[in-house]
């Protein structure tokens, strides 16, 4: 039977990353000729500069280390009921079009005998949604990281979000949203248990 394991790893590089970095902004200088603008006027002067920092930024969950972001913030408690964190804004890149979407995560998970330092879980969902990504990847990705990290009895993550590769180009559907799931151990096993979270994260 196939594992619906995700793999967590983070990006091993070809190359040194800042080497990797200072590469784009030729790159960028290139496509602004092909699509034919003037890359001497004023308003694109430092474009691609700037596109390169913002591409550091939007893609510096390919260098994240989920231990070093986690910082050991996992204790040792008895609590066997449910926590839930709500409304975790994320922005990403989908991997198809490089277009942003971006939305809200909600995670839930029962403790095992281990939590979680709550300001951790924004942190954990930044790590894979700074990468080129597809929504239903980086929901189970960080289903999985939890996990992995603190063994729980369950874990739930609930992803909505708009993509601009349908709001902008193809279908062109300003209002569409997309959600996404995944459930491990007790949420998906336990019906009572998935409902509860799914009840409480409307």
């Amino acid at each position: 039977m196939k594992s619906n394991k995700a793999s967590v790893k983070v990006m091993t590089p070809k190359a040194d990353r800042a080497q990797v970095d200072q590469s784009i902004a030729p790159l960028v200088k290139q496509i602004l000729e092909r699509l034919g603008e003037d890359i001497g006027r004023e308003g694109l002067a430092r474009t691609p500069e700037r596109v390169e920092r913002a591409l550091q930024f939007l893609t510096s969950g390919y260098a994240m280390d989920v231990k070093k972001v986690v910082n050991g913030a996992l204790f040792t408690v008895k609590y066997d009921e449910m926590v839930i964190m709500k409304d975790i804004e994320f922005f990403s890149m989908c991997e198809h079009h490089m277009l942003p979407f971006f939305g809200k995560v909600h995670i839930a998970y029962i403790p095992r005998d281990r939590v979680i330092g709550l300001s951790k879980l924004p942190r954990l969902v930044d790590v894979f949604a700074r990468r080129l990504q597809i929504q239903e990847r980086m929901t189970q990705q960080i289903a999985q990281t939890i996990q992995d990290l603190i063994d729980p009895l369950g874990v739930g993550v609930i992803c909505e979000a708009r993509h601009f590769c349908m709001m902008m180009r193809g279908v062109e559907k300003q209002h569409s949203g997309a959600v996404t799931s995944a459930m491990l151990g007790a949420f998906r096993n336990r019906k009572e248990t998935r409902d509860e979270f799914l009840s409480l994260v409307k």
